[in-house]
């Protein structure tokens, strides 16, 4: 592997550890949920800071492992889980159904 690439899969490594971090700011992880690696917005789903105007952007993300993180966050709006239990992703409706936010007219339609 070359200099270029070893160096872009550090700061990759440390752009997703960043985002895990529950002390990174709501503004830093605005933009960690914008990032082009799948996993550093997937961290960023994940966190407990990340806003809930992140999570609805997020909820919309290509990949299915953002939409699953997004799924089982707690911050999740309500409307934003009703609209993941809808995902073609069985990953992402499972998340749904673990989050403890998750209405129970929901939780009817993914059983």
């Amino acid at each position: 592997m070359d200099t270029a690439s070893k160096l872009f899969l550090r700061e990759r490594d440390e752009r997703r550890k960043t985002a895990r971090n529950p002390n990174t700011t709501a503004e830093m992880l605005k933009k960690l949920a914008s990032d082009e690696d799948a996993d550093v917005r997937s961290a960023a789903a994940r966190n407990p800071n990340t806003t809930t105007d992140m999570l609805r952007k997020l909820a919309r993300d290509r990949s299915w492992d953002v939409r699953r993180e997004v799924a089982e966050n707690p911050r999740t709006p309500v409307e934003t889980l009703k609209k993941l239990a809808g995902d073609k992703n069985w990953d992402v409706r499972g998340g749904v159904a673990s989050n403890p936010n998750t209405r129970v007219e929901t939780l009817k339609r993914l059983a």
